[in-house]
């Protein structure tokens, strides 16, 4: 009975992230592709996503910290969180521009290749030694990934603003780069203030975050204004950015679920699995068909990612304490 209902709180779990990421996945896409009104403009301020985000997963933790999580001592502090917020406000907001360059699968992938970076950085400046396999799980990836760059889709050059693959895949490589410090930093509160709560972690790094996008967006630069006056002009793009928001809040609710349930092993099967779910859903549903070279470069890098998911929990496995037999 009690492997059951585990079986089940692991199914609305990934229903939950698939659902919400998938889906805010097309909207995605269809705020950096598609021309809204009679004049066919572009949603140009892409980075606007960032800051409405931040602000409604800001307001939905809060929710969900008064009404359903029970009140604790020795949570983090929100100061806490100053300096992972900066880089989980940059990193994002670098994804999301790469979509003016490149095609939605192309950003998913490149941003699917986060070992590479890792395992760099780990050789080249703290003299880490791999295995063998994790040596080939980087080679299917890094090798998919360089096929699918090099051979064109057939995606026409309309659905891309300004198509220019260099800084597309740039843009993302530096969202990998920030986002490796901002896992860092996290893990580091964790370690510091061990009672703290996911909700608060949640809660701590939108607020932050609001506080930065919204500097950026209304004081540093006019692309707060003009997203909100040209969201007065099309309905329509507001409606896509709410629900691009609430999925967002919704997929980290599941996520924050699935690590204090099941880890972040189980996290990393399921979100993995999802992006491949996306450039499949992009691919059949928007209208946005790869190549066979392309299909064969998406295959290596999910390989490589499920035999590195293979490889973890044969090490979490071997971790587990052997129980004594019953004499």
């Amino acid at each position: 009975m009690e492997a059951m209902k585990r079986a089940a709180m692991l199914g609305v779990c990934v229903g939950g992230i698939w659902g919400a990421y998938v889906t805010q996945g097309v909207l995605q896409e269809t705020l950096s592709t598609k021309r809204f009104g009679p004049d066919k403009q572009r949603f140009q301020h892409l980075a606007f996503l960032n800051f409405a985000q931040s602000v409604v997963c800001f307001l939905w933790s809060f929710i969900m910290l008064v009404l359903v999580s029970p009140k604790r001592t020795s949570q983090a502090p929100l100061w806490a969180y100053w300096s992972a917020s900066i880089t989980n406000s940059i990193g994002p907001a670098c994804g999301i521009q790469a979509l003016k360059y490149i095609s939605y699968p192309a950003q998913v992938l490149a941003k699917s290749s986060k070992m590479i970076p890792v395992m760099l950085m780990g050789t080249i400046l703290y003299g880490v030694r791999y295995t063998i396999p994790e040596y080939l799980c980087t080679f299917l990836v890094a090798g998919g990934v360089s096929i699918f760059a090099l051979f064109k889709g057939s995606v026409k050059a309309s659905k891309v603003a300004s198509p220019n693959a260099p800084l597309g895949y740039g843009l993302c490589l530096l969202n990998l780069a920030f986002d490796g410090f901002t896992n860092a930093t996290q893990d580091s509160i964790t370690m510091r203030y061990p009672k703290t709560s996911a909700w608060h972690i949640m809660m701590g790094m939108n607020f932050w975050g609001s506080i930065y996008m919204g500097l950026y967006m209304f004081g540093w630069t006019s692309g707060g204004f003009e997203a909100l006056s040209f969201c007065k002009q099309h309905p329509e793009a507001t409606w896509d950015i709410f629900f691009f928001c609430l999925c967002g809040a919704v997929g980290q609710n599941f996520i924050f679920l699935t690590i204090s349930w099941f880890g972040t092993l189980a996290l990393t099967t399921i979100t993995t699995t999802r992006k491949f779910v996306s450039i499949l859903v992009s691919s059949l549903w928007r209208g946005n068909p790869l190549t066979l070279e392309q299909w064969i470069g998406v295959s290596m890098v999910f390989a490589g990612l499920s035999y590195q998911i293979l490889l973890k929990w044969r090490r979490q496995t071997k971790k587990r304490p052997l129980r004594k037999k019953a004499v």
